[in-house]
């Protein structure tokens, strides 16, 4: 997804109230910065996950979720984790401490008025890879299950779930074009992110 593409087709419509609200944002950031030579900055990030996430399987993203599902089933001695939809969907995922410097870097590096001539009203903020959720949830039960030898825990996939968008990766050219390039890996992000849910449940 180029920054470009926003706006030229319709919301997708299970999400459409939520990316209405931050397309609203973003357009009331160019109208200050063109009316009152503001120098507001707008950036888009992708699945963003990491320290202090929402846990809670109710209302919790797919990463955190994965994570307390597979902890609970090694802890519980569970043979098996049931997941959402068939696996297939991909997605990308930035740790949350990346989008952090990231944003930074912007703050610090450029205006909006020059960032609005290489970037439009906003930039993209993410990794430029994506996996799918089948791919994630075998890194996570790696990672969750490494102190455990056989790693007896399998997975079952939910068709009756939905699945979601097929695909979702942001193009961060014009990202990397400004200088900056996230720094944690997926699978060392991950891990830092169990060790938090550890210390905090």
């Amino acid at each position: 997804l180029k920054e470009e593409y926003l706006l030229t087709g319709e919301l997708e419509p299970t999400n459409d109230a939520y990316a209405l609200a931050k397309i609203s944002a973003i357009k009331l950031c160019a109208a200050y910065n063109k009316q009152y030579e503001t120098n507001f900055l707008s950036a888009m990030p992708t699945n963003l996950y990491g320290p202090g996430d929402n846990y809670d399987l109710s209302n919790s993203h797919v990463l955190p979720a994965m994570i307390r599902k597979f902890h609970e089933a090694k802890i519980s001695g569970a043979d098996k984790v049931v997941l959402w939809g068939d696996g297939s969907p991909y997605r990308e995922f930035l740790y949350s401490d990346d989008l952090a410097e990231a944003v930074v870097y912007l703050m610090e590096r450029c205006n909006a008025e020059e960032l609005r001539h290489s970037a439009g009203d906003f930039v993209n903020i993410g990794i430029g890879r994506d996996l799918t959720i089948k791919e994630l949830a075998d890194i996570i039960r790696d990672i969750v299950y490494a102190d455990v030898s056989p790693r007896t825990c399998a997975i079952e996939w939910d068709v009756s779930k939905p699945n979601g968008t097929p695909k979702k990766l942001l193009d961060i050219s014009r990202l990397s074009a400004l200088g900056y390039t996230p720094k944690t890996s997926l699978e060392g992000g991950i891990r830092m992110a169990y060790e938090d849910y550890l210390n905090r449940n």
